[in-house]
């Protein structure tokens, strides 16, 4: 057998501090449920529900002490939260109205203007006609067309010897099946309603059911077996015990006792409403109690075995003062918890959205502010400055995109360059040995071997190569000289990779430049629209430096295409050293052939004029000029020379007047202070101006956090 969870009973020298404690805490509650934190946290709370013709509302009055109209379609169209607090004063009753979440801010603050003071309990009918004008229901005085049911609730406030602190929430019956007063629509209204206070894990749900009927089949038990299926936090009450068949009596009374099939941790509790008849001679409370005491005294219920403490109204009221008190007590730690984490979340949801804007001043103060971040952070990236107020954007170099760390970037990119020119940077690079054995009839390779886009040639199918375009470019100069267009065109052949190369790395550091900006624009402004007008500025004027360097690039390109100039001294000196290498080299053959022609391979020199005309007689006639040879030699020697001023000229060009002067200087200033205070005040609200969304979210999250915040001092005193 299942017996029905206890609750605990407060000793009577302690009864002064609870009743003072249950009203605040009553108090407290109310007062969350009205500033609409109950529209984000679950609240603990009585409700009240059953099928429609339940006699929930003799239920109520009885807990409650107040007439509830029994006529059709009046009182359960909306939710009704009565709240009872016990003072040693007159009674006063008041009437107001919990506008629903989802109805306009306009319609909330007219509604919210209702108030009505009761001089009497039997007012309350009169009030009740009145909301449901005021909530335009319809069957309400004379409106037709409105919905039937709302969500909206009516608080009922009761203060005086009610003897009670006690919240309960009254919600339309169930309807089981639709007629011509209650559509579908209707239907679907209700359980959805009933369903919103239900799956409510603090709510404690008052099941009214009725005894005539088949209990498991009622529609509020089968919600209950839903949204509570464990049975923890639903009171089952059984009304219409003089309804049912004779002999019945038993099934019923095992049902109260908590021994029928549908158990519940919390039990049933045994009602008689009063009659019609006594309803009509306006049966007191007092004679209610009395009449149902003596009903359930009598046969065949005495004969049943009920529990006492489980029959009859002011039972039921005493336990649920009890009940609620435990609740709220259990329930309202974590209930301040979670508020207060609400209120962190709407905070960082306030912050996320950035701050307000109304006005253009507003508008060109909050931009400029960005904008000063955004220069900052350009400027300590195109400096290196990775450790100063926005370190977090530039965090661990091995965790975070190289492009970033801009400058690093930049440097190991121009390293990159430099090395790349100067490897490959020659359309025909000289190596040790010949690749391939393929030469047309002039001794020059046909299709060189490419390797990294440059053709690998010896040192000999160079000077072939060289002494082909020496007969092609011959002039009036004498035999052993060459043409300085020789020069010009051996520099414009082996430099015609240079400006795609150059075109590649400018690429390169863009593309890159670009990302940096969008890692930038994201860092300093966290809304997705500012961010996104950002960008599209600043990558307009990205495009614009993009388009200088690049023809700063082409004039650089065009004066490498011009004839050779240059005043640095590593010219000269490097075209002195490749004479004296070719020299030195001469003279070590010569004296080699000499020493293996004269002297046996073992060549010696003595002191003696004789011995030394003789040596120079040797090497004379093993030292054999060819004039073209000559030419070529030279000329090999002051383009070698000239090639390697030339390309370090125009590697620190494109690093410098490219990179630097054109596409990277102006970064800082693209969106900066100066430019946010060149926009028009329609420029600026294009760019920073908040969306209506936005401002009805700042809004709706500010009234949020300030309800919270007040519940939660509610909750502390």
């Amino acid at each position: 057998m299942s017996q029905p969870q206890s609750v605990e009973n407060s000793d009577s020298t302690l009864a002064g501090l609870r009743s003072e404690r249950s009203s605040q805490r009553l108090e407290q509650i109310a007062s969350l449920r009205a500033r609409g934190v109950g529209e984000h946290i679950d609240l603990p709370q009585l409700v009240v529900c059953g099928d429609q013709s339940a006699g929930k509302s003799s239920v109520l009055e009885g807990i409650t002490g107040l007439p509830f109209p029994r006529q059709d379609a009046v009182c359960t169209k909306f939710a009704t939260e009565i709240i009872l607090s016990h003072t040693e004063g007159p009674t006063s009753i008041s009437a107001e109205i919990i506008p629903h979440h989802s109805r306009s801010d306009a319609s909330k603050r007219e509604l919210c203007k209702y108030r009505q003071e009761m001089a009497q309990f039997s007012d309350l009918p009169g009030v009740i006609e009145e909301v449901g004008k005021t909530l335009g229901i319809r069957g309400f005085g004379l409106v037709e067309t409105g919905p039937a049911f709302v969500e909206d609730v009516l608080r009922i406030k009761v203060s005086g010897p009610t003897g009670l602190h006690l919240t309960v929430v009254d919600l339309p019956g169930l309807i089981s099946v639709a007629n011509e007063e209650q559509t579908e629509e209707d239907v679907r209204t209700v359980h959805s309603l009933i369903d919103s206070y239900a799956q409510n894990p603090r709510t404690i749900l008052l099941a009214v059911v009725q005894a005539n009927n088949d209990i498991a089949n009622q529609g509020i038990i089968q919600k209950s077996k839903k949204y509570d299926k464990s049975g923890q936090r639903t009171v089952g009450i059984i009304t219409k015990p003089d309804l049912i068949n004779t002999g019945t009596e038993r099934r019923i009374a095992a049902l109260a006792k908590n021994q029928d099939t549908t158990k519940l941790k919390l039990g049933y509790f045994l009602l008689k409403n009063p009659s019609p008849s006594e309803l009509a001679s306006g049966v007191t409370q007092e004679q209610r109690e009395r009449t149902e005491l003596n009903y359930f005294a009598s046969s065949p219920w005495k004969e049943q075995g009920l529990e006492v403490e489980r029959v009859g109204v002011a039972t039921l009221r005493r336990f649920l003062q009890r009940l609620l008190d435990q609740h709220i007590e259990k329930e309202l730690p974590k209930v301040r918890e979670e508020i207060k984490q609400l209120i962190k979340r709407t905070e960082n949801e306030i912050n996320a959205l950035g701050e307000e804007r109304p006005t253009p001043g507003h508008l060109r103060m909050f931009l400029s502010r960005i904008a000063m971040r955004f220069h900052n952070l350009a400027t300590a990236a195109l400096q290196g400055d990775y450790h100063g107020v926005d370190t977090p954007f530039f965090a661990d170099p091995d965790e975070s995109p190289t492009y970033l760390r801009f400058r690093a970037f930049v440097h190991n990119a121009n390293t990159a360059f430099a090395n790349d020119m100067r490897e490959n940077g020659q359309t025909m690079k000289v190596v040790q040995t010949s690749v391939i054995d393929v030469w047309d009839s002039d001794g020059i390779q046909d299709s060189p071997e490419v390797w990294n886009g440059q053709g690998l040639v010896t040192e000999g199918e160079m000077k072939a190569f060289v002494l082909k375009l020496y007969r092609k470019t011959r002039g009036r100069e004498l035999p052993g000289n060459y043409n300085h267009a020789l020069l010009t065109e051996l520099f414009h052949h082996q430099s015609k990779k240079w400006n795609a190369m150059a075109h590649e790395h400018l690429a390169d550091v863009f593309e890159n430049l670009s990302a940096f900006v969008k890692g930038a624009v994201g860092y300093v402004s966290a809304d997705d629209q500012i961010s996104l007008e950002m960008l599209d500025r600043i990558e307009s004027s990205l495009l614009e430096s993009k388009q200088t360097s690049e023809e700063e690039l082409l004039k650089l390109c065009e004066d490498e295409a011009q004839l050779p100039i240059t005043y640095n001294h590593y010219y000269t000196d490097n075209v002195q050293k490749a004479r004296q290498a070719s020299t030195r080299k001469w003279i070590k053959k010569a004296m080699k052939d000499a020493s293996i022609e004269y002297y046996n391979g073992k060549l010696h020199i003595s002191n003696t004029a004789a011995d030394g005309e003789k040596l120079l007689t040797a090497l004379q006639r093993q030292i054999l000029i060819d004039m073209d040879d000559q030419a070529c030699s030279e000329v090999l020697a002051g383009f070698s020379a000239y090639y390697k001023v030339a390309r370090k000229t125009f590697v620190d060009n494109v690093c410098k007047q490219v990179i630097e002067r054109h596409l990277l200087r102006s970064l800082p200033m693209m969106f900066s202070p100066e430019t946010v205070a060149s926009y028009s005040d329609e420029e600026m609200k294009r760019i920073a101006g908040e969306g209506e969304s936005t401002i009805t979210k700042r809004r709706q999250l500010r009234v949020m956090h300030e309800s919270l915040m007040a519940g939660f001092r509610d909750l502390r005193r």
